[in-house]
Order: C-alpha cells, then structure tokens, then sequence
C-alpha cells in the first residue's frame, strides 16, 4: 500500500533535482553511510529537546517515539550495509542542517519554534528524496526507503505542529524564510555527494 505524500510536496518549495539522483545512484555507499548519520542524528536531535524542555509532556512524548523510531532505523540501514558488505566509517557532513539552523533565533521560545520548524523541514525533505529513489533502486532497498515515508511524514507533522503549539503568533513567515533557504541548499551544488546536499558540482 502506497503512502499519500501530497502534503509533503506541496509543503517543500522545490522538488529534488534530477542531478541529485543521478549523483545518488553514482554512489551508493556514501549514499547508504549518510543516510544511517541522518537517522542517528535525528534520533539525537530528539534526545537533545527531551533533555532542554523537560516541562513540556507533548514533546516529550512526540520526541521519545521520534526517537525510538529513527534509531530502529538506523539499526535496519546498518544490516543493509552489511549485506552489501559497506563499512560503516567517517564521512563529513553535508551544509543542509548547519545553513537551516544558522537562521534560527538564539532565545527561547523563539528557539524552540525554529528548530521545531527545522525538524519539519528536514523531515519533509527525507521523505520526499525515499519516494523520489525509490524507482531507481534494487527492489531490497525500495521496499526498504518506501517503508519509510509513513515515519517520515508523520515525524513532519509532528514538528510542525508542536512549533504551532509553543509558538506566541502565527509561524508561517518564519516557516517562509527556512523554506526560501532550503531551497537555495538543495538546488546550489555541493563538492561531495551527501543524502541532504544539492547537486553535485562539475568536475
């Protein structure tokens, strides 16, 4: 059964470009080792919320599952790497998370709302790349990236709607101007491929 990811796409404001996937295709361990770092720190980002705003139930809440699903996650990239005989090792970081969070405010509730937003927005951006690979790739991990857009966009809903609920006015122009900067991530070209980069740049 397919998942309806509509609302993500029209949420995004660009869609990921072809030259990412074809760069995606080209390398595929870089591709598998980064995508096991996203869900690790994603689980992590959770974990670090938990820990700052211990006063909030809904959060905590949202953020253990959050949590405990990006790391089951992680746990089933790692057995793919495995089978396909990929070591797990050291890669950089892509700029994606590091451009989106230099934007956010420094001082709470502020804070809070714009990493929520992030969150949003990083999940949104997962979601849509699963779906876009996943007629490209080898039926194990199509199955694999497909099972994962129910998670995906569930995840962005609930970021979204926890930045709604501790915010003191309405979020859509802060939602604005990371989605404007996101765009500009995805579609500007990287020097290494990466699961959040833009395009990769011509040699």
């Amino acid at each position: 059964m397919s998942t309806d990811i509509s609302e993500i796409l029209d949420f995004l404001p660009c869609a990921t470009p072809d030259a990412w996937i074809e760069a995606a295709l080209a390398h595929p361990e870089d591709m598998l080792i980064d995508h096991a770092n996203c869900e690790k720190k994603a689980a992590g980002t959770a974990l670090n919320l938990m820990f700052r705003y211990v006063d909030k139930i809904d959060l905590l809440n949202k953020m253990s599952r959050l949590a405990r699903e990006e790391l089951r996650h992680f746990e089933q990239v790692l057995k793919i790497m495995k089978t396909r005989g990929i070591e797990y090792r050291q890669i950089s970081s892509a700029r994606y998370a590091n451009g989106l969070r230099s934007l956010a405010r420094s001082s709470d509730p502020g804070r809070l709302v714009d990493v929520l937003i992030i969150g949003a927005i990083i999940e949104a951006r997962s979601c849509e790349r699963f779906a876009a690979l996943a007629p490209h790739l080898d039926e194990e991990l199509a199955e694999f990236y497909r099972s994962l857009l129910k998670s995906e966009s569930r995840h962005y809903q609930d970021y979204l709607k926890l930045a709604r609920s501790y915010a003191n006015e309405p979020i859509e122009e802060r939602v604005a101007l990371f989605l404007a900067k996101e765009q500009e991530l995805i579609q500007q070209p990287d020097e290494a491929f990466r699961f959040h980069s833009g395009p990769l740049r011509a040699a």
